[in-house]
Order: C-alpha cells, then sequence, then structure tokens
C-alpha cells in the first residue's frame, strides 16, 4: 500500500510539472508572431501565439471594387494560414512537454 502511495505522489509531481511547463510554453507562445499571407502576398494577416488578430495588411493594388469577394477571398486565406502557422508551433511546442501523448484540454 505505501508503494503504491509513493507511486501516486510521483505521479502528481509529474503532473504538477508538466502543468508549469504548459503554462510557460503557453506564455513563450503568446509572445511569438506568426505571418500568413494570400495572393502572392498582396494580403497579409499577423496573429501572436494565443491565436489573436495583431494586423492585416492589404497592399493598394488588391483593392478593386470590382473584386471585392476576391479581396475578401484573400483575407480568409491569409487569416487561415497565420492560424495554421500558430497551431503547428503550439502542437510541436506541447509534444516536446507531453511526449506526444495527445492529451486533451492541454491547449
Amino acid at each position: 500500500m505505501a508503494g503504491s502511495l509513493g507511486d501516486l505522489g510521483g505521479l502528481l509531481k509529474q503532473a504538477q510539472k508538466m502543468q508549469r511547463q504548459v503554462a510557460e510554453l503557453q506564455d513563450e507562445l503568446a509572445k511569438q508572431t506568426f505571418e500568413g499571407s494570400a495572393g502572392g502576398g498582396m494580403v497579409k494577416v499577423t496573429v501572436n501565439g494565443k491565436k489573436e488578430l495583431l494586423g492585416i495588411s492589404i497592399k493598394p493594388e488588391a483593392v478593386d471594387p470590382e473584386e471585392v469577394e476576391l479581396l475578401e477571398d484573400m483575407v480568409s486565406a491569409a487569416f487561415k494560414d497565420a492560424f495554421q502557422q500558430a497551431e503547428s508551433a503550439s502542437d510541436g511546442a506541447m509534444k516536446g512537454i507531453t511526449g506526444g501523448l495527445g492529451m486533451p484540454g492541454m491547449m
């Protein structure tokens, strides 16, 4: 019985350590920026690691009143690109902490 309690204590310490590492990782990722682009760089979107929008850049030549739908598509594609980069960075960093275990709720 005492051995199993010791194992439980060790497991709890590991879980607390992992929780601290995840919190540190989230803080670190929040400071990183990711830029997505579309239309050959005509539209650029910048997000942080928390997937918050930091900025949008649209080159003047991308603005054509007759092609508004195309511009909307480029903005959407740039957002998806930036968010995918942030997600990939988060997933990669998380695997380093969890050892590749798919732990729900860890990010």
